[in-house]
């Protein structure tokens, strides 16, 4: 749990919304990190702008990729 209150829906703005909507329909929920970030635009199209290139990346294989990112969160303890 982060020590910051994510952004909720209701407050947020129409960036914040569609990325919580993209977000949920991907994943099923909206991260943590996404809300807390969604706090400071800068910050929050930063982040979005780096997991969108993450996502975009080709030199590795998608599945070690996903290995490697199920595996760090294993070893922080995230429940993603």
């Amino acid at each position: 749990m982060a020590r910051i209150e994510g952004v909720p829906a209701g407050r947020a703005g129409l960036l914040v919304r569609i990325a919580y909507w993209m977000s949920r329909r991907m994943v099923g929920k909206v991260p943590e990190p996404l809300a807390v970030t969604a706090h400071h635009g800068w910050i929050f199209r930063a982040y979005g702008a780096y997991e969108y290139a993450l996502a975009k990346a080709r030199l590795v294989e998608p599945k070690i990729k996903a290995l490697a990112g199920v595996k760090a969160a294993a070893q922080i303890g995230c429940p993603f």
